[in-house]
């Protein structure tokens, strides 16, 4: 019989403790990729299954788009040789077939493919999403932390209400408001597009173009050109992500609220560090995990605005096509974009999920 000291006691690891550290902080992470990996899939099912059946409740997309165009006979014509006439669970099984095949369908108005808009203009929107992303971050981080450090004084008061004002301004709105200021009354900026002519004959001669106009402006190392790019897209990332950054200002605020209250900072005060330094270091860093977290939510809000944003300042993107499909009632082009846009909004909160789950272990589990 063998006697157990207290030493040992104290020093074996419980069953539980041990399978934790044998599967370790590893093991955790696989498992929450894994199991976040596998729910883009439903996400992208129900999405592209919604956007399908809401479709047909309006109709067929041919009558949509052409039928007041065309005689009963051709209308019908049209019908058949789009496979309309089947019953829809038939082309609904079909149209799951072709997405799974890369094809999501084509324009009934130019003939042109989904895919093929969503490479032409993708970048655009891209390019777009991303300075609205920056422009939310610049502006909503530094405010929600002064805001949460001079909590419940006239700073504070004031940055709450412009954050709601910000949420709230309809992004036309606000486009126009913008383009009023700085390029009718000011003529600090321009009114609209992504360049001005000249610009965009160069940068579409550029082999190889990308399409997003930043990285092709500076390609061409021409300080002209990347003002210009820059210039025009001020107005446009300002007026797309000042709707993003209120939300952060809230976060940032409410969460630095919880960790300057917290024991651990009040330890730190007391060992004498600086105040500046409390907010940057100690309270800031356990507030940033949830804005990561939201990004993915933000950035399908920043794709939905882009389609006013964009028709408001003839920014030639995803967004502007998309309305100029709705305006021609070309429903296969709206209902291919939608689902595309579907994909990359479940790709892209999958991507945020996993890096915030690499800042934060507690994410995982």
């Amino acid at each position: 019989m063998t006697l157990t000291t207290p030493e040992a006691i104290e020093t074996e690891p419980t069953k539980p403790q041990a399978q934790r550290r044998a599967g370790g902080s590893g093991g955790g992470l696989g498992r929450y990729v894994l199991v976040r990996f596998l729910l883009i899939f439903p996400t992208v099912f129900i999405l592209v299954t919604l956007v399908f059946f809401l479709m047909r409740v309006i109709g067929n997309p041919i009558t949509a788009s052409v039928g007041g165009r065309l005689t009963p006979d051709q209308l019908q014509e049209r019908l058949h040789a789009a496979g309309y006439d089947r019953p829809v669970l038939v082309q609904y099984f079909e149209y799951l077939g072709n997405i799974l095949r890369g094809d999501f369908g084509t324009t009934s108005t130019d003939h042109r493919p989904i895919t093929e808009i969503i490479v032409t203009y993708g970048g655009a929107t891209a390019e777009l999403v991303f300075y609205a992303l920056i422009v939310a971050l610049v502006l909503g981080i530094p405010l929600g932390m002064l805001a949460a450090y001079m909590r419940d004084k006239w700073p504070d008061v004031l940055f709450r209400a412009l954050a709601i004002l910000t949420y709230a301004t309809p992004v036309f709105f606000g486009g126009l408001l913008l383009k009023l200021v700085f390029s009718v009354w000011l003529g600090w900026l321009p009114l609209g597009d992504r360049a001005s002519t000249r610009v965009e004959l160069v940068l579409d001669r550029i082999p190889g173009a990308t399409g997003i106009y930043i990285i092709d402006a500076l390609r061409t190392g021409n300080a002209e050109i990347i003002t210009d790019v820059l210039a025009h897209a001020v107005l446009p990332a300002l007026t797309l992500g000042l709707l993003t950054a209120g939300i952060f200002l809230r976060l940032v605020r409410a969460n630095m609220i919880g960790s300057l209250g917290s024991e651990y900072v009040d330890a730190a005060r007391s060992r004498g560090v600086r105040e500046a330094r409390l907010v940057r270091t100690h309270a800031f860093r356990p507030a940033l995990v949830p804005i990561i977290t939201v990004m993915g939510l933000q950035i399908a809000m920043l794709l939905g605005g882009s389609v006013l944003t964009e028709t408001t300042f003839g920014w030639r993107g995803l967004g502007f096509e998309l309305n100029q499909y709705l305006s021609a009632r070309d429903f296969v082009a709206v209902q291919g974009i939608v689902a595309m846009l579907a994909v990359i909004v479940a790709v892209t909160n999958f991507v945020v999920d996993v890096v915030a789950a690499l800042i934060d272990p507690r994410v995982r589990f």
